[in-house]
């Protein structure tokens, strides 16, 4: 028996198994997808931080609204300072985003822009209460006295991260708010700008750290200043890297570790009226 292989498959462009839809799809679809240009491949757009809740808030007649940042939790050596701002609606200058997406010269800029429209104010956790208190406490309790000292209390405020603050009025915390919240990024801007300023002042009083460039941050060069000038006043004790410089240059600083598992011996005070059996079998 002789099959008709032409009845099996249609001829290329006629009717029959889809063709048309094919045919179609292929001469809609480009030969080939146009590429990027080289120089913008990978970029992701990232939208800027907005006034979008706090607007929500005047709308109900909650004003002043504040935001408030830190800077500095990270290096080994300097303040914690932290920020609260309270934006002017009528006055808000532009550009502010989060302090880290911006350069040094943008961010002295805009910080000149806040000062001059905003109400502003900042609080600084020193490295000895840092020691005392650990890192966290201390931001948190520096976060509470800049809004403590806003020329006006808010009725809001927004806070960057997951800890909120113990302030009179409603706190929201808001993680990666200084992207996100426009008064939380302009406070991580004042914030940012006063810290690099007090670190290059503290570069002058103890010069060969490199305070001026790294902020105190645990970059190379500031990790082999630590090895060979050692801890200086202005470096938190109980961060490791500085525990271990303290340890080499002032190893009379550091208190031994007990050990609890070791065996010691017990003096034992017996009354002399007592009689002990030494041959019992103890």
């Amino acid at each position: 028996m002789i099959r008709d292989k032409s009845a099996r498959k249609p001829a290329k462009g006629t009717p029959g198994n889809g063709a048309p839809e094919k045919n179609a799809a292929r001469k809609a679809a480009p030969a080939k997808t146009a590429k990027a240009p080289a120089g913008r491949r990978g970029i992701i757009a990232i939208a800027p931080p907005s006034f979008r809740r706090e607007r929500a808030l005047i709308k109900r007649g909650v004003w002043p609204v504040a935001g408030c940042d830190e800077a500095g939790r990270g290096p080994l050596a300097g303040p914690v300072v932290a920020a609260a701002v309270i934006l002017d609606p009528d006055r808000i200058p532009r550009g502010i985003d989060d302090s880290k997406r911006l350069t040094a010269e943008e961010r002295e800029k805009l910080f000149d822009k806040i000062c001059a429209t905003a109400q502003v104010s900042v609080a600084v956790a020193s490295p000895s209460r840092i020691d005392r208190d650990n890192i966290l406490r201390a931001s948190l309790w520096a976060l509470k006295r800049a809004v403590v000292a806003l020329p006006e209390p808010p009725r809001h405020v927004f806070v960057d991260g997951r800890d909120r603050l113990d302030t009179e009025c409603d706190c929201e915390a808001v993680i990666g708010g200084d992207g996100i919240v426009l008064s939380i990024a302009a406070a991580s801007i004042v914030a940012k700008v006063t810290r690099d300023r007090l670190m290059c002042a503290l570069a002058q009083d103890c010069p060969g750290y490199g305070f001026e460039q790294h902020k105190g941050y645990a970059v190379p060069e500031h990790l082999d200043a630590l090895d060979r000038l050692g801890p200086s006043v202005h470096h938190r004790s109980f961060f490791a890297p500085v525990a271990a410089a303290r340890a080499k240059h002032m190893p009379w600083t550091v208190e031994p570790v007990r050990d609890l598992f070791s065996v010691t011996e017990v003096e034992v005070q017996l009354d002399a009226g007592v009689e002990i059996d030494v041959s019992a079998n103890l």
